[in-house]
């Protein structure tokens, strides 16, 4: 018995040691160490003081870790910039969600004449550069009186993160077995019931990945921003870096201080949906 165990348990050690573990796991801390370099970088700026940053190395430590820095962007205007960008991003995510969803279901589970050619001409606008729209979307935006608001942001974010979204959850409801929507029309279900009762409550896997994965692109957003707002009482998070650069200094230390302060929501967020993220692209991966 005992020898058997060893046995085992020697089979299992040779096996994880495989050329492509150890590869694996060289790469992971290689990537470790270049996705969060950035991250020290920015980190060791925030506790340090503008002369600090100037006389000593990028990767120096600071003379004394304070907040200071903290305090003064805190007291500053960063809660309006923070009040835009929940809204934006609320707003946004829900109407991108909703929107997403409804148009996947057709796509995914009715058979229609311009079926493929709907689906088709939505993956292509994936392959659409957003930043050539950005004049159009401009001038759109002083047509319709909606510039310098909140309200100018909400329409890019929707369309340009539209495609992906319905891309995603139609190859997930396409997953979902036929038998479960059969079973709710011989109950006499109708379509929007079966959408609203039993799709819906089946996609949230899909939902929740879209939802992590759109809420960081939306929440991160910067040329749109900068280009349709134009004062402080429209203006997002990621332009909150403006407080902090005049017409011939720019103070490094603050502006890093509002970049880690800016990321700790969205890792927040990774860190608590990270489970769902993980089960959604998998679950969207096996059809049948």
């Amino acid at each position: 018995m005992a020898d058997t165990f060893n046995k085992q348990t020697e089979s299992i050690h040779r096996q994880k040691f495989t050329p492509g573990w150890v590869l694996a796991v060289i790469f992971a801390i290689f990537w470790l160490f270049v996705a969060g370099l950035p991250l020290y970088y920015m980190l060791l700026s925030s506790f340090k003081t503008q002369g600090e940053f100037i006389q000593e190395g990028l990767f120096s430590l600071p003379k004394h870790f304070g907040f200071a820095n903290y305090a003064t962007v805190l007291s500053g205007n960063i809660w309006n910039y923070f009040k835009n960008s929940v809204l934006v991003l609320v707003i946004s995510l829900s109407l991108l969600l909703f929107i997403s969803a409804c148009a996947a279901y057709p796509l995914s589970r009715m058979r229609f004449r311009l079926n493929r050619p709907i689906y088709g001409a939505i993956v292509a606008a994936m392959s659409i550069p957003i930043h050539i729209t950005l004049i159009p979307v401009f001038q759109m935006s002083i047509q319709t009186g909606i510039y310098d608001s909140i309200w100018a942001l909400i329409g890019p974010n929707i369309a340009f993160n539209l495609p992906i979204s319905v891309f995603i959850l139609t190859s997930f409801m396409q997953g979902i077995p036929t038998e479960i929507e059969e079973a709710a029309e011989l109950d006499g279900c109708g379509k929007g019931r079966i959408f609203f009762s039993h799709m819906l409550p089946l996609s949230v896997p899909g939902i929740s990945t879209i939802g992590i994965y759109n809420s960081v692109i939306i929440w991160n957003e910067f040329s749109f921003a900068m280009v349709l707002t134009q004062t402080q009482k429209a203006r997002t998070l990621p332009l909150a870096v403006w407080e902090y650069q005049g017409q011939y200094t720019i103070n490094i230390p603050l502006i890093m201080t509002l970049l880690i302060i800016a990321s700790l929501p969205v890792i927040l967020l990774y860190c608590f949906g990270q489970d769902k993220l993980v089960k959604g692209m998998m679950a969207g991966a096996v059809k049948g």
